[in-house]
């Protein structure tokens, strides 16, 4: 069974996908990019305030689904600079502290919004 995961806490999509689907006990959440869901707004114009909003806008959806954060088992970091690789790990392990999950990171020629990462998500019980 497919269900549709939404949230208002995290920022509505800008295409037409879900910010969420989970399909037997794995969530798979969209790239989120780094507007604040109160204003639409980016999240300021550094790699570290755009890491956090983006990880903030991923944990209201895994939570939204009933999931944690510790039930994440794979990222996609989407960097329009790799340079910024260094700066974004250090905020991004803020939320993974420990037993971090798999991921992937690229530099990208162009992002949504032309934001400096987009992250996507999956998350499993």
């Amino acid at each position: 069974m497919r269900k549709v995961i939404s949230t208002k806490k995290a920022p509505g999509t800008i295409g037409p996908y879900s910010q969420a689907v989970e399909v037997k006990g794995t969530l798979y959440i969209s790239g989120q990019v780094p507007l604040n869901p109160d204003t639409g707004k980016l999240a300021g114009d550094t790699i570290t305030s755009q890491t956090e909003q983006v990880l903030q806008n991923i944990r209201f959806i895994v939570n939204a689904a009933g999931y944690s954060m510790k039930e994440i088992i794979k990222t996609t970091c989407m960097l329009q600079d790799m340079n910024d690789f260094a700066e974004m790990n250090k905020t991004y392990e803020k939320f993974f502290p420990e037993n971090p999950p798999a991921r992937a990171a690229f530099e990208v020629a162009r992002l949504p919004l032309n934001v400096k990462i987009e992250i996507e998500a999956i998350a499993a019980r």
